[in-house]
């Protein structure tokens, strides 16, 4: 029985795509911040059956997918993690910064965004327990509890650095795992298994 639902477990994970390095990457399908803003699709997104909202609200503001980056991280030679991430940023921000700084800047931007999820995708990594859950009812049970744990602990690790983010650069951005996409390692975590798919 336990061998089965590590082997459902896995066909489950194969079927998800979301990959990177320690370093969170962009994806090929990502738009930049200074092109126009359009309908995002994404592979790892399609093949979970669901699509994230392309707005959000945030302080009363409504924002915009503008990027989707891989993100992964081992916490141990067991355990680890990878998923996708959600940029999403004010549209009226993105124009008065480009009229005022030219849009040069965004790629300053997008590199201090890739940092700072980086780091928090870390430090939420190690925070979250990832040992198998003896009291999940199933497969699917233990993987909607992981991402719970993880996606709390994103947030709470990313807050701050969003906010030092806001401050310094006036752009309002919020950032947040989709974790339809979230994959966990239990038995073996190595850089290899976070590098991005073909």
């Amino acid at each position: 029985m336990k061998a089965s639902i590590r082997i459902l477990i896995g066909m489950v994970f194969m079927v998800l795509t979301a990959c990177a390095t320690q370093e969170a990457k962009q994806n090929t399908s990502a738009i930049s911040t200074t092109d126009t803003l359009s309908v995002i699709t994404d592979e790892s997104m399609q093949s979970s059956g669901q699509n994230p909202p392309m707005t959000l609200i945030k302080d009363e503001q409504t924002l915009n997918l503008v990027r989707i980056m891989d993100g992964g991280a081992c916490k141990n030679n067991f355990q680890g993690a990878k998923g996708v991430f959600l940029v999403y940023a004010n549209q009226d921000d993105i124009e008065r910064i480009k009229s005022e700084q030219g849009p040069q800047i965004f790629s300053d931007f997008e590199n201090k965004i890739q940092t700072l999820s980086t780091a928090a995708f870390q430090e939420a990594i190690d925070a979250t327990n990832l040992a198998e859950d003896p009291f999940a009812l199933g497969a699917d049970e233990a993987q909607e509890k992981l991402a719970k744990q993880l996606f709390n602990n994103f947030r709470d690790s990313v807050a701050d650095a969003i906010e030092l983010f806001q401050q310094e650069t006036t752009l309002t951005i919020d950032i947040v795992p989709f974790t339809p996409s979230f994959m966990f390692y239990q038995q073996g975590c190595k850089a290899s298994y976070l590098e991005p798919e073909d």
